[in-house]
């Protein structure tokens, strides 16, 4: 009888276990399913990547520039909003973990020499890049902090983003700003609703414009809608502006 005994237990332990581990999901067949029903919104839409999400069911659609979208299996049904974790610490936000280290990359990629850098003059503590336009109040409310920044550490990293696009005033000015053989002096200028006489040449004038349109894009695509919109290091943005003060507490550097 044992042997008969331990083929029923055996069987009977086999089909236990067979319940209580759930079938890895068809990651492929899910990907694909939740591809089709996206792009029957927007044949164009630029998915980066399909993964699980933390919560059981739904699924994490990451798109270019940081931004996600939650959906079931079969990607029929949509979630807006945020996820959110609850953990020791408190509730943090993972859509927003997310997205912060798409903004960083994309900033980490911006070439060093195209955008307008105020450094302090000793040792960098932290770098705080900020998209502007030297026609809003605030931005230039900003700019009367970059001293501030720079004794506290902060090293500012200006980006184009005229409001108005290519038909505003801001966009000629900020090409000017670009090329000028002093862009710091240039940008100031500016901000302080001084005049800048442009001297570039139509070739260095049409490479300017290139760099404007680029960094306004970029803008665009990680959310910026509206001056100034600062952004960490680490991709943390806080859109408007802070004073120097608040920056430097909002980075761990003693005030």
């Amino acid at each position: 009888m044992r042997p008969i005994l331990t083929l029923i237990l055996t069987a009977i332990l086999s089909i236990q276990m067979a319940v209580a581990a759930p079938a890895k999901p068809d990651m492929a067949a899910i990907e694909k399913a939740i591809t089709t029903q996206l792009k029957k919104l927007d044949t164009g839409i630029p998915i980066e990547s399909i993964k699980p999400s933390p919560m059981e069911g739904v699924y994490m659609v990451t798109l270019q520039g940081g931004h996600v979208l939650y959906t079931s299996a079969s990607g029929k049904h949509l979630i807006r909003g945020d996820m959110m974790e609850i953990r020791d610490s408190g509730l943090v936000n993972l859509s927003e973990e997310i997205r912060s280290k798409a903004n960083a990359e994309r900033l980490q990629a911006v070439k060093p020499e195209e955008m307008i850098v105020f450094p302090p003059k000793g040792k960098t503590k932290a770098v705080v890049y900020a998209f502007t336009d030297v026609d809003c109040g605030y931005c230039r409310k900003l700019h009367q902090e970059v001293t501030a920044m720079n004794d506290l550490g902060i090293e500012l990293r200006y980006l184009a983003f005229p409001r108005g696009g290519e038909r505003s005033a801001a966009y000629s000015k900020m090409v000017d700003a670009w090329g000028a053989k002093n862009k710091q002096q240039a940008i100031t200028d500016m901000m302080a609703g001084k005049p800048v006489t442009s001297t570039l040449e139509a070739k260095q004038k049409a490479a300017n414009k290139a760099i404007i349109d680029s960094q306004y894009q970029l803008g665009i695509e990680m959310g910026v809608n509206g001056t100034p919109a600062m952004i960490l290091e680490n991709g943390q943005m806080i859109p408007g502006y802070r004073p120097a003060k608040d920056l430097a507490k909002m980075l761990g550097l003693e005030v």
